[in-house]
């Protein structure tokens, strides 16, 4: 159940609220509520005051009473929503008129003097007020959704009619006809399914419906050719059995997107996601450092159980007949020296409980250490094993071998080659779901799971397809359209590929703990610069004077790294953006080798670019960081962090210096790695000296509290102009403007 669905607000409506819109339409709402639930009662206030507190009740009121009139509008349209949608109208009109009436100073205003004038003096019959209020607007709003989910319905329905038409079409005329209207269905349909993966919260249930979407989308081409060609060649099994893989597919796609929108849960959805080896050793790695606070809440026995678990996950990869003997040693090596450093931390652990101890031991804290970074080390080996594999596919399967050549064989009538390069095309599908689900263990979030589980079924479905319709074409070689529909199911194939490329980069980008600007050059203020310069590729020679810097980059990344992992708050600033410029600069190093995102000079520049603005906001920190410490201790963080700004500032310059020449390019190349260098010295020196001050000061606060405390403590004590919170012009008023527009993004209208 959703409580309110703006940050520390107390209201609960009651409901769930699952989509951004309603929740953005409720925030103005609560905004203004809490300024009247929280405003602070005086016995005297001005008329200025008086009027404001007026003003923002007078209009909530207006703004319910307009908002309540289309709720009814559209119960009076729906009947089956019409008991519920006008009691919950009902509601919100009087919470509405019991808060105008609440904060109505009278006309005129009653003077100060009077002693009389303060506003809402039932404070207890305003906070009932404004939680009915929120209820039942959140009630009206959530009951409109449902119209929309109604028409979704009603358009699946509609194409699942036309489709069970089309199956059963048996002349070319019936077929034109019908696919002209199931067309347009489909549009609609896109349409209002489009518009409602943008309105989900949920990440997962908008990555599947991502992928439902996809599918109806690619199968609509297929369906249209697959038929004509079924229709051109009644009696040939290989054009039916292609046609109905298709039918099939699509009916399956048109369930899962109602079974998204309705939260339904057919047979085939109570499947749970596979359990990855990201998040096995993320709750692994959780489990353990949780041994720094309670040595009690698990037992030993539970935690190597919990790691054979895991260990047994890495068979995906170590039984794979296309894992090389390297890289299965490789895994086989680091998982059982994760076992060791397990068993070290439980003989350390039962040793701590046997002495009864409250805190871990200094022995513990070693073990726990070395068994999160053996881990970190079987997560990495692992993700390049991944990476590596799919990108050897991915450049293979580039050149579309296996397609071409069973295109050449169907259109010479040639079975046995078609039979051949069929057996070709299964095991490329083969491998690519097998690497679809390497990928599935490492991507790292959900939503991209989601989509790794997409892929894998996509080349599961699609390679059978591209054989039925090449034996097709086989069978009848002069057949125009059943040369056409194994080209479609080709493309198909081909752009499953290109998207398997951008899930590989957004796996890469989830690993590397990088933003989305992170990655290539895109139009924007980076690249604006950059437009006349040329893209330089480094040769074999100038990498090699390289990789003496590339080599200092790597090092020092990795030691920013392990620096920022001994701070307490990893959501600090701080160490959020030490993360990021050791991330930069890590594929700066790669830059150096050849290898990683960053291809040419030009990328190298950009990473660059962004890599000082970064900088900057890390010197804003640490000079924000510096405002608790002493005179002496904030001259030594000052100081270095002058010298970040500098070499920052160096950057940005060599970044608006055009250069003409390989030398001038390569010349600009070295400045920017050696100031990148310099930027991560600097950071690498005031991490440790920052978290110890940090540690320091954190726990002076908890006893005494901090000089930052008690300003903010002098701050909270001071009288704040009250007029100025309620009439502020820029505040996300309560509106009816707003109301009207959110409901007019519900679609909630589009019945009428």
């Amino acid at each position: 159940m959703a409580s309110s669905p703006c940050g520390n607000t107390n209201f609960d409506s009651g409901l769930e609220i699952k989509t951004r819109s309603v929740e953005q339409t409720l925030i103005p709402l609560v905004s203004q509520i809490t300024t009247l639930i929280n405003h602070k009662d005086k016995p005297n206030k001005s008329e200025r005051t008086l009027a404001a507190i007026h003003r923002v009740g007078q209009a909530v009121s207006v703004a319910v009473g307009r908002f309540v009139a289309v709720g009814e509008a559209i119960a009076s349209e729906n009947q089956e929503l019409k008991d519920e949608m006008g009691q919950a109208c009902f509601e919100a009109r009087r919470a509405g008129d019991a808060i105008a009436q609440l904060t109505d100073a009278g006309s005129p205003l009653p003077s100060q003097s009077e002693g009389c004038g303060t506003v809402f003096n039932d404070r207890t019959g305003m906070v009932k007020a404004a939680r009915l209020l929120l209820s039942s607007v959140t009630k009206v709003l959530v009951l409109a959704d449902r119209i929309v989910i109604k028409q979704i319905i009603t358009s699946r329905n509609k194409v699942l009619v036309t489709l069970d038409h089309l199956e059963r079409v048996s002349t070319f005329q019936e077929f034109v006809q019908i696919f002209s209207q199931f067309g347009n269905e489909m549009v609609e349909f896109a349409h209002l399914t489009g518009d409602r993966q943008n309105d989900l919260k949920d990440e997962k249930k908008k990555a599947r419906m991502a992928a439902a979407r996809a599918v109806l989308e690619k199968c609509t081409m297929m369906l249209l050719t697959a038929s004509k060609t079924c229709l051109r060649h009644p009696d040939c099994e290989s054009a039916r059995i292609n046609k109905d893989a298709v039918f099939q597919r699509m009916r399956c796609a048109l369930e899962q997107v109602i079974e998204i929108v309705t939260e339904a849960r057919s047979c085939g959805e109570n499947k749970i996601l596979p359990a990855s080896i990201y998040n096995g050793i993320k709750d692994f790695k959780s489990n353990v450092e949780c041994l720094r606070e309670n040595l009690y809440t698990l037992s030993p026995q539970s935690m190597g159980g919990q790691l054979e678990a895991l260990v047994e996950r890495t068979e995906d990869f170590t039984d794979s007949a296309y894992t090389s003997h390297e890289q299965r040693q490789a895994i086989l090596g680091l998982c059982q020296l994760a076992r060791q450093d397990t068993q070290q931390l439980v003989h350390a652990w039962v040793e701590a409980q046997s002495v009864h101890a409250k805190e871990a031991t200094e022995g513990m804290e070693v073990a726990i250490l070395k068994t999160c970074q053996s881990l970190n080390d079987l997560r990495r080996e692992l993700h390049k094993v991944a990476v590596c594999r799919t990108t050897d596919l991915l450049k293979v399967h580039g050149e579309h071998l296996p397609l071409r050549a069973l295109k050449a064989a169907g259109a010479e009538g040639n079975l046995e080659a078609v039979a051949e390069y069929s057996r070709t095309l299964t095991e490329q599908k083969e491998q690519l779901v097998e690497t679809c689900r390497l990928l599935c263990h490492v991507s790292g979030t959900e939503p991209l799971e989601i989509t790794c589980i997409h892929a894998e079924e996509t080349f599961h479905v699609i390679g059978p397809q591209i054989i039925s319709a090449a034996q097709t074409l086989a069978l009848h070689p002069s057949s125009k359209i059943a040369k056409e529909n194994l080209e479609v199911f080709c493309e198909a194939w081909e752009s499953q590929l290109c998207d398997m490329a951008l899930l590989l980069r957004e796996i890469n980008d989830v690993f590397e703990e990088k933003r989305s600007y992170l990655s290539l050059p895109r139009a924007g203020k980076h690249t604006a610069n950059l437009k006349t310069a040329k893209a330089v590729k480094l040769d074999a020679e100038e990498q090699s004077s390289m990789a003496k810097l590339g080599l200092e980059l790597r090092l020092l990344s990795s030691d920013v790294d392990t620096e920022v992992e001994k701070w307490e708050e990893q959501e600090h600033d701080i160490v959020r953006q030490s993360q990021s410029l050791a991330s930069m600069a890590y594929n700066m190093y790669l830059f150096t080798r050849g290898e990683g995102l960053l291809k040419t000079t030009l990328d190298l520049f950009h990473q660059a670019e962004v890599l000082s603005e970064e900088g900057l906001q890390l010197c804003s920190s640490f000079r924000t960081f510096s405002t608790q410490l002493v005179d002496e201790e904030k001259s030594v963080v000052m100081t270095e962090m002058e010298k970040v700004v500098a070499f920052c500032q160096q950057l940005q310059m060599g970044g608006k210096t055009p250069v003409q020449g390989k030398t001038a390019t390569f010349q600009k190349v070295d400045s920017s790695i050696q100031a990148t260098r310099g930027i991560l010295t600097v950071v690498l020196y005031l991490l440790p000296f920052c978290n110890k001050l940090n540690k320091k000061y954190k726990s002076e606060r908890s006893s005494l509290g901090s000089p930052q405390d008690w300003r903010e403590r002098q701050d909270a004590s001071t009288p704040v102009k009250e007029e100025g919170a309620l009439h502020n012009k820029n505040s996300n008023g309560f509106g009816v403007k707003c109301l009207e527009q959110h409901i007019a993004g519900l679609n909630i209208l589009e019945s009428k």
